[in-house]
């Protein structure tokens, strides 16, 4: 792949699940593409439901504790270098973790927004999610210490969790639903971010996906505008993807030797 990639002079990036599953955040779907953990609330029950905001909070309260910790792993800093080389002219991310930022980044389309803010659904107020956990902790202590098995995008699950009782905070300003700055399950990306995503990708020369199955939409609908305009389509994925069929090369394997490669071959190059 390689070789591949150093036919062009940069490539355009969408990565997934499969680049910050080194920093410890699990993933939604197995190699064979097959979903491997119960379906997390969608946008419509969380609209809907008071009882399933109550489920998606208890369970944010604990996932959130990890994925504030998280950190950027070594295929993070990999693509930080190849942005600073010149060799990625962006990266679209389908993870919501902002572990891209945190590790240097700077051309970043979050495609599936950020855990890390919070807003209201009324009056669009924003707040860091941090700054919610100790009102989450101090009004719930009984769930402060709770434990379970951490999920993608700050979730976790939690057998015979009764979170009957939680108490969910309001928007301090207008009373209003608060909800992550992410893109739920059932919900549509905002028009204004694909059509950011596109003209990244009409002004690329070719795409690269690392670490996504590519099995939701979003991802896979780049791919098929990238076979569109007859650029080749890189694929890095440790398991099947939904673009198979029209890659250009697919190489199953950890993506970091990889990247680490294609920065040794551009040094030797004197890129």
């Amino acid at each position: 792949m390689i070789d591949l990639l150093m036919t062009q002079p940069y490539w355009l990036v969408v990565s997934g699940a499969g680049v910050s599953a080194a920093s410890g955040v699990p993933t939604y779907r197995n190699r064979r593409g097959q979903w491997q953990r119960k379906p997390p609330v969608t946008h419509q029950e969380f609209i809907a439901s008071a009882d399933s905001r109550r489920r998606f909070w208890a369970r944010n309260m604990i996932g959130w504790r990890f994925i504030s910790e998280a950190q950027p792993n070594a295929a993070h800093r990999a693509l930080v270098q190849l942005e600073a080389r010149g060799a990625i002219n962006a990266l679209i991310t389908q993870n919501v973790d902002r572990l891209h930022q945190r590790a240097g980044s700077r051309e970043v389309v979050d495609l599936h927004g950020r855990v890390d803010r919070v807003s209201c659904l009324n009056c669009a107020e924003s707040q860091s999610r941090a700054s919610l956990q100790a009102w989450f902790e101090q009004h719930n202590p009984k769930f402060a210490k709770l434990g379970g098995r951490i999920a993608p995008d700050g979730d976790a699950d939690i057998d015979d969790l009764d979170y009957a009782d939680l108490a969910v905070p309001d928007c301090r300003y207008c009373g209003g639903l608060l909800k992550p700055d992410a893109v739920f399950f059932g919900a549509s990306i905002p028009p204004q971010r694909v059509a950011l995503c596109e003209q990244l990708l009409e002004r690329a020369p070719g795409l690269l996906v690392i670490g996504s199955s590519l099995q939701t939409y979003s991802g896979y609908r780049l791919c098929l505008s990238a076979e569109r305009q007859h650029k080749p389509i890189a694929l890095l994925c440790d398991g099947v993807t939904r673009a198979d069929h029209i890659a250009t090369q697919k190489v199953s394997a950890d993506c970091l030797p990889v990247l680490q490669g294609w920065l040794e071959r551009l040094a030797e190059r004197g890129d």
